[in-house]
């Protein structure tokens, strides 16, 4: 056997030998396999150097080659990925819940599930002629820094009122990165975080994967209770608090002025941060939303979250965080490390957006659709399912949140709403600890038109009947 042309030859002569042996067994010396198969050292270093590189075989200097514990699957094979329990020990993520239809939802449902408009609701021609404007600018493809375009930030910060200026603005990509940014930088793994009872279930995610542990602050007409509030905070040693004051998601509940100044105070007795999560401020159905906590703030204690994803579309991955001292650096310093900046061209789109006067436009009309909508959705379901507890009438977002009457789950009512060509969002998911009763989150603004709505809500009443007499009212 000749060194220049066995080195395949003996890679398959030791790949069948190695199928032989057990994980750990020693394969023959090179010595060894030079006298057994007439070869040069060259060609045997060649040939042990493949199988290692194709992960056959383990080399120990000194003491040997070993067969690999473990080995390559065969070409077909089933890929085995079970050692990557044993490689993510040590820290659990928890399993992020799907924001789109599954490719088992029947053909012609309707979507009272989800967190987004219905593309006929989405300003895309206004968002394709700002892409287009940006596209055009002479810096568009340069990079952007560090905080966000200048004028963005100045937008944003116009935006929130108050004293607040474009020194207090980071731009970010959307609400929920920037959630996940602001739990790994305000509070410790393992310690606490204050939340509203319900709340939003990626703000429960992004805190749990952050290490945090979120403790429910229970809610009434009114919204988050300060006197349990401080409760909370002195029970749990929490620094952080974070909620939805205006149209709270799933409840819909607008903080009242009263508690609006008094959780801010509760938080910053407690020295404590609060995450003002301002996702719908322009989801309001005619009204004006109430003034952010962080316009009357002057100490830092809140950081203000906004977005342009929910009125605009879910791939405007533009948001803004607003803080000041030392947690603002901090977030700074998280920017250059996970991303250094923000896709330029997406934040001129948004300025451009911002600048039009057609945007103002496209939000009086889509506070005008989503008020017909809620009232038209409010109204079937009185008629069709009278039992089903509507907790509020909201003047904003895009949900209705109601309790399921006793003897009914939340699962049996999915599927059976699934069965019936209707997609809704169950409602355990939004609480951070037990649920009082069984809720179900329904939206409006995700289905194709309002006539869709009347016909959903028919469905959720021949859904019920199938699990009872009097389920349906």
């Amino acid at each position: 056997m000749y060194d220049g042309s066995s080195i395949e030859t003996l890679v398959a002569i030791l790949r069948t030998e190695i199928d032989r042996l057990s994980p750990g067994d020693r394969l023959p010396s090179s010595r060894d396999l030079i006298a057994r198969h007439g070869v040069g050292p060259v060609t045997v270093s060649r040939a042990i150097a493949l199988l290692a590189a194709e992960g056959s075989v383990v080399t120990r200097p000194g003491s040997g080659t070993y067969v690999a514990t473990r080995r390559p699957q065969p070409a077909g094979g089933e890929p085995d990925t079970s050692w990557q329990a044993v490689a993510l020990a040590g820290r659990q993520v928890p399993p992020g819940q799907p924001d789109e239809p599954s490719s088992r939802v029947p053909a012609g449902t309707i979507a009272l599930a989800g967190g987004y408009l219905h593309e006929s609701l989405q300003p895309t021609r206004l968002l394709g002629g700002a892409l287009a404007r940006a596209a055009r600018r002479p810096d568009a493809w340069h990079r952007a820094p560090a905080a966000g375009l200048s004028t963005l930030r100045t937008i944003f910060a116009r935006q929130a009122g108050g004293d607040v200026g474009p020194e207090d603005v980071l731009v970010t990509g959307g609400g929920q990165g920037a959630l996940s940014m602001l739990f790994r930088a305000v509070a410790a793994p393992g310690s606490a975080v204050l939340v509203e009872s319900p709340t939003y279930p990626g703000a429960l995610a992004a805190a749990r994967s952050a290490g945090l542990h979120p403790v429910p602050v229970p809610m009434d007409d009114e919204g988050l209770r300060p006197d349990l509030l401080a409760d909370a905070f002195a029970m749990t040693g929490a620094r952080l608090l974070y909620c939805q004051p205006t149209f709270h998601n799933p409840t819909g509940t607008v903080l009242s002025p009263e508690r609006r100044r008094q959780i801010v105070d509760v938080a910053r007795a407690a020295g404590a941060f609060l995450i003002e999560d301002d996702f719908a401020r322009h989801l309001g159905h005619g009204r004006p939303a109430p003034r952010p906590l962080v316009a009357d703030d002057r100490d830092g204690t809140v950081i203000h979250l906004g977005s342009l994803t929910k009125p605009a579309s879910p791939s405007l991955r533009i948001g803004a965080v607003i803080a000041r001292g030392p947690v603002m650096r901090r977030l700074l310093g998280m920017r250059r490390v996970d991303d250094f900046f923000i896709a330029r061209p997406l934040q001129e789109a948004a300025v451009e957006l911002l600048s039009t006067p057609a945007w103002d436009r496209h939000l009086r009309t889509l506070a005008a659709a989503l008020q017909h909508r809620c009232t038209v959705l409010a109204a079937a379901l009185a008629r069709e399912v009278p039992d089903w507890t509507l907790l509020r009438v909201p003047e904003g977002g895009l949900h209705l949140w109601l309790r399921l009457p006793p003897g009914l789950t939340e699962a049996s009512v999915a599927d059976a709403a699934t069965a019936h060509r209707v997609a809704v969002d169950p409602g355990h998911r939004y609480f951070p600890a037990e649920p009082p009763a069984p809720h179900l989150r329904l939206a409006f603004a995700a289905a194709a038109e309002p006539a869709e709505l009347t016909e959903a809500a028919t469905r959720l009443a021949a859904a019920a009947r199938t699990l009872g007499p009097t389920a349906g009212g």
